[in-house]
């Protein structure tokens, strides 16, 4: 008896802060998010904002922007990750160090450097004046946000790709080649669909990222309505906690439900991944 209750004591001891942080950190925080939010009339509340036209507008600005950068990101990343991982040559380590390198950077980085590459004094802006006599600034637009973004997910994503090319079976490919498949049909027919659980992993997580980055939006915020500056907007400058919380837990249930997604197609990867 005494050897069964001493691993039980062990069990609780470590399960003991990993279930205070979940309580202190995610329970608690989001119980009182969404007793905010409700105001007492939840569904009333709730369907305000739903039927809110400007609301709605930056959500779905929001989703588009997510999902055009998951897309990009995947492409850019796939196309440069598998050589890195399955090639050796000179100046690799050094390449792979300079493309992981901005995941050193926080959000506001990454839109400062937009800023000097495509702000009214970036290198794109003088180049673009000095070539057609007029200036091209989009750094404080939708394609600034985006090249931003981009700018932050593909360091995440090639690290991805290059994990899962590693474990790739080449046999497959060889028979493929054996067989007189073209490296064109390899790629799409034995390659991609190897690579596809991670893809969507990390494209998954890509796509969350996106939809909750703040940082990088707050830097070069102009013209852009993205729904983590509306939730700021509202919480800071127009004291409407009800409506921050409520659009706080849309955010949250979409991100979450993309996730889910991903995570009942690949199983276990998108918890890897993340």
């Amino acid at each position: 008896m005494h050897d069964l209750t001493f691993p039980l004591r062990w069990r609780v001891a470590l399960v003991a802060p990993a279930l205070a942080i979940f309580l202190a950190f995610w329970l608690l925080p989001m119980v009182s998010l969404v007793q905010v939010s409700a105001d007492g009339h939840f569904v009333e509340t709730y369907r305000a904002l739903l039927t809110n036209g400007r609301y709605m507008r930056s959500l779905f600005a929001t989703i588009l922007l997510s999902a055009a950068v998951t897309a990009a990101t995947l492409v850019i990343s796939t196309i440069c990750g598998l050589p890195l991982a399955r090639r050796q040559f000179a100046g690799r380590r050094a390449l792979l160090a300079l493309l992981t390198f901005p995941l050193a950077f926080p959000g506001v980085v990454v839109g400062f450097m937009v800023i000097m590459l495509a702000g009214r004094q970036g290198l794109i802006g003088a180049l673009s004046l000095r070539l057609t006599g007029e200036r091209w600034v989009f750094a404080y637009s939708m394609a600034g946000l985006f090249a931003g973004y981009l700018y932050f997910s593909i360091p995440r994503v090639i690290v991805t790709v290059m994990a899962c090319a590693t474990q790739l079976d080449t046999s497959l490919e060889e028979a493929a080649r054996s067989l007189g498949a073209s490296s064109w049909r390899v790629l799409c027919d034995v390659i991609l669909p190897a690579l596809a659980p991670g893809l969507i992993a990390a494209g998954a997580v890509c796509f969350a990222t996106a939809m909750g980055a703040f940082g990088t939006a707050f830097t070069l915020a102009t013209d852009i309505d993205v729904l983590p500056m509306t939730i700021y907007s509202e919480f800071t400058l127009n004291a409407n906690m009800v409506t921050a919380a409520g659009l706080s837990i849309v955010l949250g249930l979409v991100t979450w439900a993309v996730l889910s997604v991903a995570r009942s197609l690949t199983g276990a990867a998108v918890a890897a991944t993340a």
